[in-house]
């Protein structure tokens, strides 16, 4: 029997020195290895939080982004400056752009300007030749001038044709476009003043935005006389000159602003 229990001593002392329990050392071996593991965990959890907070700011960046957006237009007597400024107005409301407004340069001399009555030029910078790398840098443009004949006046007619060097580098491709203008007579052009300038912008390159019919349902109305079209917006000057833009016209004009704008940022 004491042989037995002896034997069965034996076997019971080879399994506890087989699985013996955890020594002081071991312990601490055990708890740095956790620690190691928390540390590592949350360090990846920083960097997670890090790395997230980097692709939120560029993503912040991206939707602040504010499209550059020219206003070029010309005038004579004041009808076009008058919807240049509201176009802007439009823009600015949007506040997702950045505008700058700019005349073309003037084709007529100062004694032909007196001879027609023409008033003092408005402040607004002319976008003459040395000048024309706003053009590659900006997004958009909206256009805006008289007619002559049913087309675009010469001086704005000659802007484009000085655009020779932009076109040959394509810098102006893909960039958006629209129109505003003024007539002497509801059958002056307020629809081939715009079409017939949309072949300027197709040899550019740029992407014509019309209004189409998103002013609303005043575009029907028949209650007064009123310039613009789908092709955007527009004013009667009358034969002499004296006829100022209407508040209906006025207010197609900051609507293309604020239209343009919701457009342009579809492609930023």
């Amino acid at each position: 029997m004491s042989s037995l229990l002896s034997c069965f001593g034996c076997c019971g002392g080879s399994e506890e020195t087989q699985n013996p329990p955890h020594t002081n050392s071991e312990r601490q071996t055990t708890g740095s290895k956790v620690e190691r593991q928390q540390k590592n965990a949350t360090s990846t959890v920083t960097e997670k939080e890090a790395t997230s907070g980097k692709e939120r700011s560029v993503v912040a960046s991206e939707k602040t982004h504010k499209a550059k957006v020219l206003i070029i237009y010309y005038t004579t007597y004041g009808h076009i400056k008058k919807l240049a400024d509201r176009v802007k107005e439009g823009l600015e409301k949007s506040g997702n752009c950045d505008i700058e407004l700019f005349q073309v340069p003037e084709t007529l001399s100062q004694d032909v300007l007196k001879l027609l009555g023409a008033p003092p030029k408005p402040d607004d910078p002319v976008l003459t030749f040395e000048k024309h790398n706003k053009l590659a840098e900006a997004d958009g443009f909206i256009f805006g001038f008289p007619t002559r004949f049913g087309a675009a006046c010469a001086q704005m007619k000659a802007f484009f044709d000085s655009l020779g060097h932009l076109w040959q580098n394509g810098a102006l491709n893909g960039k958006l476009a629209s129109f505003f203008f003024s007539t002497g007579t509801q059958g002056g052009g307020q629809e081939t003043t715009a079409w017939t300038a949309i072949s300027q912008l197709a040899h550019l390159g740029l992407l014509y935005v019309p209004c189409g019919y998103t002013f609303g349902s005043e575009m029907f109305s028949f209650e007064e006389p009123h310039g613009g079209s789908p092709y955007g917006p527009g004013t009667y000057a009358g034969a002499d000159g004296s006829r100022q833009p209407s508040p209906y016209e006025v207010q197609y004009a900051e609507h293309l602003g604020k239209y343009f704008a919701t457009v342009i940022q579809r492609f930023h």
